[in-house]
């Protein structure tokens, strides 16, 4: 069955989430497989898409899958610890507004625990940047905040069919852009995927 992803103007997405407390009950199982096969829908029908928060599916708790290039996961209750002063801006894109890119500003690194699925309690510890924007952005989904609130300026919300006709233009107005995890047609993930952390370390 395929999961609706909630799109932008939806009140689901503006949800502060609860955190998940049982980990045996069947519902979070029903709840991970859901979050699980949307990421995995979506990547195959868009072709990017290396995380989704439950909220985006009309779940609201606090978890999110993950995907890098080696297969989804789980992040469970999910909590910044740290966060870098440094600041890098970046062109975001989004499963609930897939058609827009926004240009926004993040930490360049970030602390975070979180649990896996069994509830296990997990350490990530200054993010490389690949990783840390994408779980600063999933987060915000936790609370109810979205790319679009983070918008530099009017000028920052453009559509994605411009934004990947006039690439490089856009692309000169930002420190980063993000790189895919979907493998190109030689079959090759990026470095940063290869080097990101995997559940548990």
């Amino acid at each position: 069955m395929s999961e609706r992803i909630l799109l932008l103007g939806d009140p689901g997405l503006r949800a502060v989430c609860d955190p998940v407390t049982d980990f045996d009950l069947p519902e979070f199982q029903e709840s991970r497989v859901r979050l699980e096969r949307a990421l995995e829908q979506f990547r195959a029908e868009y072709g990017f898409g290396r995380a989704i928060s439950a909220p985006q599916i009309g779940i609201l708790q606090r978890m999110i899958a993950m995907n890098l290039g080696q297969g989804p996961f789980l992040l469970v209750n999910p909590a910044i610890t740290w966060k870098s002063e440094e600041l890098f801006t970046m062109w975001d894109d989004c499963m609930s507004f897939p058609w827009l890119m926004v240009r926004l500003r993040r930490h360049v690194q970030i602390d975070l625990t979180f649990q896996n699925e069994r509830g296990d309690l997990v350490e990530w510890n200054k993010l490389e940047q690949a990783i840390s924007e994408l779980v600063q952005h999933e987060v915000d989904h936790l609370n109810g905040i979205l790319a679009v609130d983070h918008a530099l300026d009017r000028d920052s919300i453009i559509a994605r069919r411009l934004y990947e006709e006039r690439k490089e233009l856009f692309d000169r107005q930002v420190d980063y852009f993000i790189a895919p995890t979907i493998p190109s047609r030689s079959g090759s993930f990026s470095l940063a995927d290869r080097s990101a952390p995997t559940l548990g370390r």
